[in-house]
């Protein structure tokens, strides 16, 4: 079976620019043009990703992004938005969606996001079949098992979405390594587009929150200010 992507937009035309276009690149959608059809749907099915608009005539599509989290912690989430919506976005990343995209967007970009969340869900079930010499990284009290899809930090389980996990990850493979923005967003997200620092920064916020002692005063994942983040070991010891 091809990969399946769920498509949430009450929206019509939108629905089949998305639709149309998707297909175009060998990608098959199932469409609701309803929140709680949609939720339904996105909780009994297998999706490879979840393509969400916020703005539903039923119920919201934060409610469906907070719920369909809780429910399957590794789905993949893109948010569809509108230009002016900002509070939203900051407030779906919070929830846990693993991206967004402003409305209007253009089709190379849709089909370029679209890919780029496919290509991480894949990768993370090839993970899961695949042994490896470097399925498990240890540093310090921080240990991430790539096969079981799993971190710990000493005797706490850390409870990741499948994005947090491979930011976690990534920044794990490369201790004391600073990142900009646009480099985690090219590195972790695969691709690069200006103007989606909320993308990076929400889940760096997520992190520190399930990381961290104190989250407000970060000592495992830090900001170097006016260059991007690090994962400091010596946090983690």
């Amino acid at each position: 079976m091809g990969q399946r992507v769920l498509l949430v937009e009450d929206d019509a035309d939108i629905a089949e620019l998305v639709r149309v276009n998707l297909l175009e690149a060998g990608i098959h959608t199932q469409h609701f043009d309803q929140g709680r059809d949609a939720l339904s749907a996105a909780l009994s099915g297998e999706f490879d990703l979840v393509l969400l608009d916020l703005m539903l005539p039923d119920i919201s599509g934060l409610d469906i992004c907070r719920q369909v989290r809780q429910a399957r912690p590794a789905q993949a989430i893109l948010m569809l938005t509108a230009k002016d919506a900002e509070m939203d976005r900051v407030l779906g990343l919070e929830l846990g969606a693993d991206d967004y995209m402003t409305k209007p967007f253009s089709v190379r970009e849709l089909q370029a996001r679209v890919r780029a969340q496919l290509r991480k869900a894949a990768l993370i079930q090839q993970r899961k079949h695949n042994d490896s010499d470097d399925a498990q990284l240890t540093l310090g009290r921080l240990c991430i098992d790539q096969l079981q899809h799993i971190a710990s930090l000493g005797s706490l389980h850390l409870d990741l979405t499948a994005t947090e996990f491979e930011l976690l990850h990534y920044l794990a493979r490369h201790p004391n390594q600073v990142f900009s923005r646009s480099q985690l967003l090219e590195s972790v997200w695969g691709y690069h587009h200006s103007g989606y620092e909320h993308t990076v920064n929400s889940h760096i916020n997520r992190l520190r929150n399930k990381v961290e002692q104190n989250p407000n005063h970060p000592k495992v994942i830090e900001t170097v200010w006016g260059v991007g983040y690090k994962l400091n070991p010596q946090g983690v010891l």
